[in-house]
């Protein structure tokens, strides 16, 4: 199974940017499909953007698309998420999810997860 570690969050105001990171170990991600999730407390964890292996495509909720990009480094074993334009209601813990099952945007379909980077955006 894979191991994923996520870095990068931090306090933001309105309008301004972060990028998390999602460092890998024990497997290469070449073999995973990868997505970030959210959640926000008092609420559940919601799909924020996802990135298909083999180059599928990469796709993104609603309320994110514009603002944030997810991209895959390969040589590095690392996904990230770029995010720009940050609104308050962006403020919750990301987790990066790693899954060998298929690409959807399900929590439940994948199986490894990071610990989570908060992030808290201020208006």
């Amino acid at each position: 199974q894979v191991q994923l570690v996520e870095s990068g969050g931090g306090l933001v105001q309105a309008g301004g940017s972060l990028r998390l990171s999602c460092a890998a170990s024990g497997r290469t991600l070449n073999n995973y499909h990868m997505a970030w999730f959210r959640q926000a407390p008092g609420q559940e964890r919601e799909f924020v953007s996802g990135d298909g292996r083999s180059d599928i495509g990469t796709y993104y909720a609603d309320s994110v698309k514009g603002r944030f990009t997810i991209s895959r480094d390969k040589a590095k074993n690392t996904v990230y998420l770029q995010m720009n334009d940050l609104k308050p209601e962006d403020t919750a813990v990301y987790y990066c999810a790693a899954s060998d099952y298929g690409f959807t945007r399900a929590a439940a379909d994948f199986g490894s997860w990071g610990q989570g980077t908060q992030v808290t955006v201020s208006s």
